[in-house]
């Protein structure tokens, strides 16, 4: 992903100072302008935006720690995917050491970073953001989600739940016609992908267990099917784990009976 995201900026024509922590990676981007810097404290001194994408939140903070003075009033984006709390703690501790922190929650796979279809979440102070905006703007449309640090991972890891979500669904789906002897192919094609494209906009407009009921929505119905569904899984032999989003529908939908 950092790969990426320096090939992104360089496509754009910007000035790029690149450091990893695995000596050699950096080939293909110095081919393409990129400066490579001996060691972190270089690559900050080197630019005027520093923009950290490495494993997880302790790598980071192992990375920084040795550089802090570098920081010290400067901007950090953090692109590295980590919880909202990791977050909120490590723009803490940057403040302590004079640096603020702009975090960001990256909406796109390598592949597509730089593109039309990328968007790189942003959250921290809104005048952090609008400051390098314009910069981060090569990377994927920037969307500002708040003051809170922590709300760009929130936003990222609860839009990947609802991803994951899907995909494992779509995983129950397959099993269930794989188990009975179907053409899992043309299920695929022909049945699946189409309800599941046509469906996309009620599933989302209609994820809160925790919200009103709509009018239309009949909840002593939907349990019924979801009964079916769990009792269909269970006579083909399908792994219960793979129907662990038909158990979570049904709570919800058997407390939407219960406020009702």
């Amino acid at each position: 992903m950092g790969y990426a995201l320096a090939g992104a900026l360089l496509g754009a024509g910007r000035e790029v100072t690149v450091w990893n922590r695995s000596p050699g990676k950096a080939r293909g981007l110095l081919a393409r302008g990129a400066r490579e810097a001996s060691s972190a404290e270089e690559a900050i001194e080197a630019g005027d935006l520093t923009i950290a994408c490495l494993l997880d939140d302790a790598s980071v903070r192992e990375t920084l720690t040795p550089v802090l003075g570098k920081l010290a009033g400067e901007t950090l984006v953090n692109l590295t995917s980590g919880s909202a709390r990791q977050a909120r703690e490590l723009a803490g501790w940057l403040g302590r050491h004079g640096a603020r922190l702009l975090a960001g929650g990256i909406m796109a796979g390598p592949p597509t970073v730089g593109t039309a279809d990328a968007t790189i979440l942003y959250s921290g102070a809104r005048d952090l953001f609008d400051r390098a905006a314009p910069a981060l703007d090569p990377l994927g449309r920037p969307h500002w989600v708040g003051e809170d640090p922590g709300f760009a991972a929130m936003y990222d890891m609860a839009a990947l739940s609802g991803m994951y979500g899907m995909g494992v669904g779509a995983e129950h789906a397959v099993a269930l016609i794989r188990a009975e002897g179907g053409d899992v192919e043309a299920f695929k094609r022909d049945v699946l992908r189409p309800w599941m494209e046509r469906m996309l906009p009620f599933t989302v407009d209609g994820a809160d267990p925790g919200g009103p009921v709509p009018d239309e929505s009949n909840p002593e119905m939907q349990a019924t099917g979801l009964e079916n569904m769990l009792a269909t899984s269970k006579e083909a032999g399908v792994p219960d784990e793979l129907a662990g989003h038909l158990h979570a529908s049904l709570w919800g939908m058997r407390r939407a009976t219960t406020a009702r």
